[in-house]
């Protein structure tokens, strides 16, 4: 592909992106005010904490990603809310492919690095990593950009690719995915605290808190061959993150899960946090372009009341930074 052609695809996209990320403005992202001296302030959100509204969605633009991190935490009233002194937590981020940051095909590593450091903050005794990667797990943490930044916050990055590590667990209630074999981290920490990128996928449309979550199975192959999205809404019943974050800054809009370039890739400057992991996916396939009922997984988990999809009945903070 020519540099020209190129460029005018990236145009493109960005148009599109930008497009879906305005009409879904007032819900993701109000502008801010301005105080009496002229600067500006994030707009308040009446929404928050109302009497009738029970899921909390936090919603930051316009930043860099350390930074939306920071105020998202600040607003779910920080990462003590989660992790208590001594506990031991794992971060779940997309760290599957051997692709480097800017293709957005994995979480970034300036998201995990600072959640790691949030939870030392907080008084984390560990903080373990790890993802069921598709490609090489050494590559795939090396490049990604992943594995420094963990390390260099004080984190564990544990091989996701072990099936020694991998247990077999009963999951009542589930449709599908009556029993699978869950790693042990995600069975033995005190704190889960899930870190999914946005982007397309193939087959599931997207993939975001929901389908992260995949990766804390061993055997993928039987959601694929036995109704993928019911498979990743039965999971829920057996394991729901604490807290999720989004990483919504350039999401993959084609090609996915791993895509082929950077073209693949349109500016949002977006980060999603939320208690509740549907409503977190709801508000993420909006970004995408999506009706929430549109995502089959999202649909099914809130038919099966395991969090909400309803986005103009929860509550929710609008932060603006620029």
């Amino acid at each position: 592909m020519n540099i020209d052609r190129r460029k005018f695809l990236q145009k493109g996209l960005a148009v599109g992106a930008t497009v879906t990320f305005l009409a879904s403005a007032k819900l993701l992202g109000e502008d801010t005010a301005k105080s009496a001296t002229g600067d500006k302030v994030p707009a308040k959100n009446p929404d928050l904490g109302a009497g009738d509204k029970k899921s909390v969605l936090v919603a930051v633009r316009d930043g860099d990603r350390v930074t939306m991190l920071n105020r998202a935490m600040d607003a779910l009233g920080g990462m003590g809310v989660f992790v208590k002194k001594g506990q031991t937590v794992l971060i779940k981020p997309n760290a599957g492919w051997d692709v480097t940051p800017e293709c957005a095909a994995n979480t970034h590593p300036d998201i995990v690095g600072q959640l790691v450091k949030l939870c030392f903050l907080a008084g984390a005794k560990e903080v373990k990593i790890f993802d069921h990667t598709c490609d090489n797990w050494q590559r795939a943490y090396a490049n990604s950009g992943i594995e420094k930044a963990a390390r260099d916050a004080g984190a564990t990055l544990v091989n996701g690719n072990d099936e020694s590590m991998y247990h077999e667990v009963e999951i009542p209630g589930a449709v599908k995915l009556k029993k699978t074999r869950v790693h042990e981290l995600v069975m033995k920490c005190d704190v889960f605290i899930n870190a999914p990128v946005l982007k397309h996928h193939g087959g599931a449309t997207m993939t975001s808190c929901m389908k992260n979550l995949m990766g804390c199975t061993w055997d993928r192959g039987f959601y694929h061959q036995n109704d993928l999205h019911q498979c990743i809404a039965d999971f829920l019943l057996y394991k729901k993150p604490a807290l999720n974050i989004v990483d919504a800054y350039h999401p993959m809009v084609r090609n996915g899960p791993r895509g082929k370039g950077v073209e693949d890739v349109v500016e949002m400057k977006t980060l999603l946090a939320s208690t509740d992991i549907v409503v977190a996916d709801a508000a993420a396939a909006k970004l995408l372009g999506h009706k929430p009922e549109a995502i089959r997984h999202v649909s099914i988990a809130s038919a099966m009341g395991l969090g909400s999809m309803d986005l103009e009945n929860i509550a929710i903070q609008r932060i603006k930074i620029a």
